[in-house]
Formats: C-alpha cells, sequence, structure tokens
C-alpha cells in the first residue's frame, strides 16, 4: 500500500488528490468513478484538517492501493487527532427543511453513499477511516 504523511491543513488537498489519481490512471478508472472517489476524498479529508488537531496541527497519513480481482481501490485515512467514528453517527437528515436549516453535516452521509464501504477503526492511537 502506498503511503503519502502531510500536514492536516486544506491546502494539501490537491497533493492528496493527485496522489490517489497517479494510482487510479494506471488502471483506466472510469472518469465518473474518479470524481466520485475525489468527492469523498474532499469530504474526509477537510474534516480531518478542520476538526481531529483543532486548535493545534498535526498530520494525516493516506494510504492507497489498487486490489484485483475484483478492481477495487481501498484508500486509508489515518490521523493521530481527537478519537472520533462518524460512522457512529446517525444519517444525516436530508429533507428539504432540514438541508435549509443546516450548515454542513452532509459530507460523511455523501461518502457513505457513494462508496461501496465505509469502515472506522480507532487503532494504536490513530483514527482510520477506510
Amino acid at each position: 500500500m502506498k503511503s503519502l504523511t502531510v500536514p492536516a491543513r486544506s491546502e494539501c488537498l490537491d497533493e492528496i488528490t493527485a496522489f490517489v489519481d497517479e494510482e487510479l490512471e494506471a488502471y483506466d478508472c472510469s472518469m465518473k468513478t474518479q470524481m466520485e472517489i475525489e468527492i469523498a476524498i474532499e469530504e474526509i479529508f477537510i474534516n480531518i484538517a478542520s476538526y481531529a488537531y483543532h486548535p493545534v496541527e498535526g498530520e494525516a497519513e493516506i494510504r492507497c492501493e489498487v486490489l484485483q480481482d475484483p478492481l477495487r481501490v481501498e484508500i486509508q485515512f489515518l490521523d493521530g487527532g481527537k478519537p472520533y467514528d462518524p460512522m457512529a453517527k446517525e444519517d444525516a437528515d436530508i429533507s428539504e427543511e432540514a438541508i435549509d436549516a443546516r450548515e454542513g453535516g452532509l459530507g460523511i452521509l455523501m461518502v457513505k453513499k457513494t462508496m461501496d464501504d465505509v469502515k472506522y477503526t480507532y487503532k494504536d492511537g490513530k483514527n482510520v477511516l477506510t
């Protein structure tokens, strides 16, 4: 599994996306799938950058591996910030009224709806979202 470690700052998002895109392009990943993965990367990493270490700063490690039979990609986000399981939260209410009244909070729901599988663990002092 290839790995990239960056400061958990929003300006590192492009570097992470390029890192994963490089892996996907080697396998002729469809543009639709690549865009869905990029949206998931953005939602997950921006949450890490915004909340994991606040008010201090830390690092995030992104691991990426393309697996075969069947062809799939596995991406892990690791951070040493506050323990937080986004999968434990109830899915956001996406009714029109709730969306109009809400600021944020829909990112993990989008990730869960577009990715085949999303898992969280806390291991060795790190949040691990796969």
